[in-house]
């Protein structure tokens, strides 16, 4: 496994990043635990997971499952580089959701329970919250770094802007601020290319792609039974049909699976740290480790392009 910093930390997490949030839906415990273990020995120590994963609201599930694995001891826990999240609805009164200072702070608590931990290495804000103040916030996630329980904080589904806005607060406060940030980013959606990933880059803010396979849209999904498809599926392949078939025509060219090469794509970009793979069993798991070896060169990367034309940077993507 290949290893890489946390945008500009000196944290080093693996270049792919195990998602959770099948853990408990549609994964049981025991396979989740066996996924956990083989993530391990391939020597992926970056974890995600969010608190309101696992289908029950205020239950954090997944969570819950983590925690309980971690529990087992064998030095689990040191092992990893734990990323969960704050944000969602976790109650049915006022403050049980989103980015105030005390739904940050009694969100925090409940996940080290859950957690089974007394530290949360990349605690992460699901998503903007435009009604608190960004002093609001950074004054919340300064004391849970004061008091040992978060290490680094990161964003997701945040606008380039907001990094630039949230950074600038927190280095007027001597905080180190954001460092990640989780976005919808694949081959089939890469408007993050025109203003996010340019922010990311020059605060050095790590990109953790979510999606990276397109709901499973980049993984195959012409050659795949249509009662093995995701519920809703048809009506993107239809829209998508000419380029998904340039694109597994492509791939049958290289001589490599569809979802190995979308991963790799994500991986030749430098402002990328880790795409999100969510395994739902073992064999899947295992499958993704390819991408770490493929090669894509120029010519490749230029006839993938022109399959999923991405953006330039703002303002030259619509101006001059």
């Amino acid at each position: 496994m290949q290893h890489t910093n946390l945008g500009r930390t000196g944290l080093k997490v693996s270049r792919l990043c195990l998602g959770t949030m099948n853990f408990g839906p549609q994964t049981s415990e025991p396979d989740s635990f066996a996924i956990m273990d083989r993530a391990l020995e391939h020597s992926i120590n970056f974890w995600d997971s969010a608190n309101v994963y696992g289908g029950k609201k205020g239950e954090g599930v997944t969570e819950q499952i983590i925690g309980r694995y971690f529990a087992q001891g064998g030095g689990r826990r040191a092992k990893v580089v734990l990323a969960t999240k704050v944000y969602g609805d976790m109650g049915e009164w006022p403050n049980t959701s989103r980015l105030s200072a005390l739904h940050i702070r009694q969100a925090c608590e409940a996940s080290l329970r859950r957690l089974q931990t007394d530290y949360i290495d990349l605690y992460q804000m699901h998503h903007i919250w435009r009604e608190a103040p960004w002093e609001e916030i950074w004054q919340a996630m300064e004391l849970l770094v004061q008091q040992g329980k978060v290490l680094y904080v990161g964003s997701s589904n945040f606008a380039g802007w907001h990094i630039v806005q949230a950074n600038e607060i927190a280095k007027r406060r001597n905080f180190l601020g954001l460092v990640s940030e989780q976005s919808l980013y694949n081959l089939n959606a890469r408007t993050v290319e025109r203003d996010l990933i340019p922010a990311c880059e020059a605060y050095g803010v790590g990109i953790i792609p979510w999606s990276p396979l397109g709901g499973g849209l980049l993984g195959g999904v012409l050659d795949k039974p249509k009662e093995g498809r995701r519920a809703g599926m048809e009506k993107q392949i239809e829209d998508n049909r000419p380029k998904l078939e340039a694109w597994e025509g492509l791939c049958k060219e290289l001589g490599e699976k569809p979802a190995d090469v979308a991963l790799a794509w994500l991986l030749h970009n430098k402002a990328v740290t880790a795409p999100i793979i969510g395994p739902r069993t073992l064999e899947q798991l295992d499958g993704t480790l390819r991408a770490l070896e493929i090669t894509l060169n120029e010519e490749t990367l230029k006839k993938i392009d022109e399959i999923f034309p991405g953006y330039k940077p703002s303002p030259e993507g619509y101006a001059w």
